[in-house]
């Protein structure tokens, strides 16, 4: 292992220099450095919840720890207008090409490593697919060289002189980050955080000379997946520990219902101790006494702001004005949100007085069924294809009630922005939905996915409305009841540090490093 001289902690210079393949202290035993891998950020781009958590998460731990993010270099991160400094480079590997690493500052303070590589990622459309919907063919290529660009920084060989101390690597887009590290030898430690399990990145197994996969990882010890080749797996079996985004989520997916063919493994992963769920917090913009995108605000004293922004909703949505109960949706539409029994409840909501406003985008059927629904109910249901973030904001503020009838929700983030805004949500009892949201007291729950069971849930919540003393009480009680970042990081900051002690104890005669 080559000696090399590094700089200071924190310094933005990014000289070239020669970095050892693994590097465990820093002249700050308490703040580590952590590189954060993942596929979209909500400072430039998302396409869900991912997004969001990969922006508020690491700025959250930023006090705690020198935390850096690293995404791809999609077409709306080139050209947002930020300046991008190159600070590394990193040769091919069997058909993953060369790339540079560029460096962004962002005004709040957070460090944002973008691989720069046209061929792959300045494309239109979302990370994973073009604007009609379709994945990109060469996804597998695309992540793979994501995954790889980690390995690479934290061996040191990017050109870069900040070196991680762990790698946290977030869904399948970035998994194969702990996999390239282990496959290389090196003995950086890595969480894996899976945000939903379904989504496996699975591709063919003669993809694997593309990837440049020793024979190893082909076997079902590694990452073959029922002959097919699964990102996550890789991740799930290489890293040195794997977080959920719900306490509940991570009991769900050591089950057969949930776990989507890895339930066995994920088992064997808890009785090693090296499975466990850390719930999602939301940032502190979410308060809506003093969020500027609502047309008015309000407080638990004070309602009129609420009624403004329903009166917003009404025009918006083309809804009728009247004192009826107004439900909202705001949601991928897609199967998992439980879109289907939304659409089988929707003219019973209808005639016991309620109105209906739904934005969000996903499948095409979906759409279809929702905007016919709308046709046939105008006034009381609204229909806005698509996603605008104030707009949103301003449904969750207006609205009082959230419908989230999802088959299974890892952790989920609107029923916390519903619940800040005053907004009670509806929502079926699994994953972080049975975490965040107390029965009869911040929201209401039911259990089965069926539309019986749902709408018992909606009339309870009907008959909360029809008396306002109660329906405010539970307004207040759910507006204090969503937890922020801040409280998710004392328990990433434990396994951060356990990893970091117990990689250290794995060394002979390791001594504590310093940089230079």
């Amino acid at each position: 292992m080559a000696n090399a001289a590094a700089t200071a902690n924190g310094d933005k210079s990014e000289t070239r220099v020669t970095r050892p393949s693994f590097h465990l202290e820093s002249m700050n035993s308490q703040k580590k450095r952590v590189l954060f891998v993942t596929s979209e950020c909500s400072d430039f781009i998302k396409a869900g919840g991912l997004g969001d958590v990969s922006s508020a998460l690491p700025k959250a731990l930023s006090s705690r720890h020198d935390i850096r993010v690293l995404l791809p270099g999609y077409r709306q991160i080139v050209n947002a207008g930020h300046e991008i400094r190159i600070v590394g480079r990193m040769g091919g590997h069997a058909a993953l090409p060369a790339c540079e690493v560029g460096r962004i500052d962002l005004a709040d303070g957070l460090i944002v490593y973008v691989l720069l590589c046209a061929e792959l990622y300045e494309r239109d459309g979302t990370p994973y697919g073009d604007e009609r919907g379709h994945d990109w063919p060469d996804n597998h290529i695309r992540f793979a060289r994501l995954g790889l660009a980690a390995a690479e920084i934290a061996a040191g060989t990017a050109g870069i002189s900040w070196c991680p101390e762990l790698v946290h690597a977030n869904d399948w887009p970035s998994s194969l980050a702990p996999a390239y590290m282990a496959w290389r030898g090196q003995r950086t430690p890595s969480v894996l955080t899976i945000h939903n399990l379904a989504y496996q990145g699975l591709v063919p197994m003669e993809c694997s000379p593309e990837l440049g996969l020793p024979a190893s990882a082909c076997s079902p010890d590694g990452m073959e997946f029922y002959g097919k080749l699964s990102f996550l797996k890789a991740g799930i079996v290489y890293s040195s520990h794997i977080t959920t985004v719900s306490r509940t989520y991570a009991h769900e997916i050591t089950t057969a219902d949930f776990g989507c063919g890895l339930d066995g493994m994920l088992r064997r992963k808890v009785d090693e101790g090296l499975l466990s769920g850390i719930t999602n917090g939301i940032d502190d913009s979410w308060e809506a006494s003093t969020d500027r995108h609502l047309v008015a605000t309000f407080d638990c004293n004070e309602w009129q702001g609420k009624r403004a922004n329903a009166r917003h909703v009404e025009q918006l949505f083309s809804l009728d004005r009247d004192e009826g109960p107004l439900f909202a949706v705001v949601s991928r539409l897609v199967q998992q949100k439980g879109i289907d029994l939304t659409l089988a409840i929707a003219e019973r909501i209808v005639a016991a007085g309620g109105r209906m406003a739904v934005i969000g985008r996903g499948e095409g059927g979906l759409e279809q069924a929702l905007l016919k629904l709308a046709q046939d109910h105008p006034g009381r249901i609204g229909v806005n294809i698509g996603f605008n973030e104030t707009d949103a904001r301003r449904m969750f503020a207006g609205s009082d009630f959230l419908l989230m009838p999802s088959r299974f929700e890892p952790c989920g983030l609107s029923q916390m922005y519903a619940q800040r805004f005053g907004s009670l949500p509806v929502a079926r009892r699994t994953g972080g939905l049975a975490d965040t949201i107390e029965d009869g007291v911040s929201g209401f729950l039911f259990d089965e996915a069926d539309p019986e069971h749902y709408f018992a849930a909606v009339q309870r919540a009907i008959n909360v409305y029809q008396h306002p003393e109660l329906l405010n009480a539970m307004r207040c009680k759910a507006m204090a009841s969503p937890q922020f970042w801040a409280q998710s990081v004392d328990p990433y900051d434990r396994l951060y540090q356990r990893l970091l002690k117990n990689a250290a104890r794995q060394l002979p005669g390791a001594v504590a490093r310093g940089q230079a």
